[in-house]
């Protein structure tokens, strides 16, 4: 965990994304990702420089028509001291009955993140935090790459006009595998996700190719990300 801590001290000085009197949203799926963001942050609050305050919240899709049972997760959340707000939403009916999208994790996520931005402005929280790490950056920059020819990525840090919140991502140094190191010994309850097409997406296929390329370039992920630092590539 401490080794996790400083990466994530270090993505969040590096790109200045918490300020005095921050009122952070955590977006929390119940995965492994966002649970571990969650908790990082509310250790580094306890010695940041800057003091801010975080509120953990969730959309749900309702895959299959049902409500996820986050119970686990609202019961450790709340033993940290911080609040848990849940939205149910029809979001699975929509993109997988009434517009039976072929490839619906783009347009999944583009929802949630709406959702979520609209979270923050009922809550009066100004900024969000996300769970995507360093493998999820070099997954992006290689989909763009591959499917759409551009070499772009998400950013550290988003400014959202619209809607006056700032959108955050402190695990961008932090590898998959520190993760799961940190989660093994710290006992955080995760909820496995109900998607039908969980595993079997463009993204999972790219992320069998990395692994496909790391074995002749061992650095292949460290080479993509210091590439988009010195080309200033999306924020980077």
């Amino acid at each position: 965990m401490h080794r996790a801590e400083g990466k994530i001290r270090a993505a969040v000085e590096k790109y200045d994304m918490i300020h005095e009197g921050d009122r952070i949203a955590v977006g929390v799926s119940g995965g492994k990702d966002s649970m571990f963001l969650l908790s990082a942050l509310h250790t580094l609050a306890r010695y940041y420089p800057a003091r801010f305050e975080l509120h953990a919240v969730t959309i749900d899709p309702c895959f299959g028509g049902a409500e996820t049972d986050f119970s686990s997760v609202t019961s450790y959340i709340e033993s940290l001291g911080i609040e848990h707000t849940v939205r149910r939403t029809n979001l699975a009916e929509i993109i997988f009955e009434d517009r039976k999208e072929q490839n619906p994790c783009s347009l999944c996520a583009r929802m949630r993140r709406g959702m979520l931005h609209d979270m923050c402005v009922d809550l009066g929280l100004n900024k969000i935090a996300l769970g995507h790490h360093l493998d999820d950056a070099v997954q992006t920059f290689m989909m763009n790459l591959l499917y759409g020819g551009r070499a772009a990525g998400f950013s550290p840090v988003t400014y959202l006009s619209r809607k006056d919140i700032t959108m955050i991502r402190p695990l961008i140094f932090c590898e998959e595998r520190d993760i799961l190191r940190s989660l093994e010994r710290m006992g955080v309850p995760v909820v496995k996700s109900s998607c039908p097409v969980d595993g079997v997406t463009a993204r999972k296929d790219t992320e069998d190719l990395i692994s496909a390329l790391k074995k002749d370039f061992p650095d292949i992920k460290a080479k993509i990300i210091g590439a988009m630092q010195r080309g200033k590539i999306s924020g980077w």
